[in-house]
């Protein structure tokens, strides 16, 4: 058995309170989230789990239940103290707030963006082969919007597309990348890995050393990929870079609703 997981704990500022997993993109008036989870089942995917926070989780049970497709879904809260936090512990936490229900292999990933069925077949296929880990790298020029600014995970490979480490780039704007020394062709991650379960334990234990250290800090977050990072540097994960001829699609600002829409209609 192999899971898909969804990160779908925040509600983004931009939107006023939408929840733009919702925003109906689908040529059928599929939400976001339901074009993804469609490409996913379709590939072998046997399990559904949404990582909810405490604004999303009535949402996503009241619109989904406990099924879709007569896939299972489960569900994992991300919780957090609000008198000593302002946000929740990142996107490390979300994953490791869902190790009760993740029993197997997994790909974990947004639930606002759509990677592509192509993208969750490579990803399963190499689960159900492999007792190791991997990712997909996309092109920086193709997911940084025209406007506003983003976060992106920037890979460093050796000569077979082993992960050598993942850099998190904070504020890239498009017309500063070359500022940056980055290029239009830099691969980086849009947050989907192919896990093993054993790699949570240890994720766990990076998130617990995080927190240590920046105990009081009402705003630091644990990033996956930068913890994916230090495992590879500490040897105790591999982590292959797979190429995808799917192109990521995704809603960072309200104005990518209607570049959505007409990209899934083409």
């Amino acid at each position: 058995m192999t899971s898909v997981v969804y990160m779908v704990a925040g509600m983004s500022s931009r939107f006023g309170g939408r929840v733009k997993q919702f925003a109906q993109v689908g040529i059928n008036g599929e939400t976001l989230i339901e074009v993804s989870m469609k490409q996913a089942i379709k590939t072998g995917f046997d399990k559904i789990i949404f990582i909810v926070g405490e604004k999303t989780e009535t949402l996503f049970k009241e619109k989904f239940g406990n099924k879709y497709c007569e896939i299972p879904i489960f569900y994992a809260k991300q919780d957090f103290d609000a008198n000593e936090r302002d946000k929740p512990w990142g996107t490390c936490d979300a994953v490791v707030s869902a190790k009760e229900v993740i029993c197997e292999n997994f790909v974990v990933c947004n639930g606002d963006d759509i990677y592509g069925e192509n993208s969750f077949k490579i990803l399963h296929d190499w689960l159900s082969k492999n007792n190791s880990c991997a990712t997909l790298g996309f092109e920086l020029g193709k997911v940084v919007p025209e406007k506003g600014s983003v976060n992106r995970a920037v890979y460093e490979t050796d000569k077979e597309n082993n992960v050598l480490g993942l850099n998190e780039v904070i504020g890239i704007e498009k017309s500063k990348m070359g500022e940056m020394n980055l290029s239009e062709n830099t691969l980086c991650s849009m947050n989907i890995f192919a896990l093993t379960k054993s790699t949570l334990p240890l994720l766990e234990k990076k998130l617990q050393e995080f927190k240590s250290t920046h105990k009081g800090d009402r705003k630091s977050e644990c990033y996956l990929p930068t913890e994916l990072s230090n495992l590879i540097k500490q040897k105790k994960i591999s982590l292959k870079l797979l190429p995808t001829p799917d192109s990521w699609i995704g809603i960072t600002n309200p104005e990518d609703e209607e570049v959505v829409r007409k990209k899934l209609a083409e």
